[in-house]
């Protein structure tokens, strides 16, 4: 592959995953969660199903532990998360996401299967597929974060 298709499939990609997030971001503002960034989907990605330490998520986000435990703050304030004694570390807590916190997340899936739904649209079901299989292939369980 010459380096300009390189760098034509790489801003085709990053277009791609840059429109993904913010289509289910105005999904989720449009279903009546506001007050929310897309770096608090990345967040709520890693606090599902079974909670974090802020230090998890900060490794998760690739950011420091007091700007992961500023996110925290913010999304316990705004009554999505929780601070919890950790099951396994008196000296931990677990973040955990509330019942509000889950009803955003629901949002985010439904606004996200509604892009995926006009992917096909465009390309057939078929190819939908194919793309999620091959993309699977070449990022199989990389950490979902944000491009800060």
């Amino acid at each position: 592959m010459q380096n300009s298709e390189a760098m034509a499939l790489s801003a085709a990609l990053l277009a791609a995953a840059g429109g993904l997030t913010h289509r289910i971001h105005e999904g989720v503002v449009a279903r009546g969660f506001e007050g929310l960034r897309p770096a608090h989907g990345f967040a709520f990605a890693r606090l599902a199903p079974d909670g974090a330490t802020v230090t998890d998520l900060a490794a998760h986000l690739g950011v420091t532990k007091q700007a992961a435990s500023q996110l925290v703050d913010e999304m316990v304030r705004k009554g999505y998360a929780e601070r919890r004694p950790h099951p396994g570390d008196a000296r931990a807590r677990l973040v955990v996401l509330t019942g509000r916190g889950w009803e955003c997340t629901r949002a985010a899936e439904e606004a996200a299967a509604e892009v995926v739904r006009q992917w096909g649209d465009v390309l057939g079901e078929e190819q939908v597929r194919v793309l999620r299989e091959q993309l699977l292939r070449i990022a199989p369980q990389g950490p979902i974060r944000p491009a800060w």
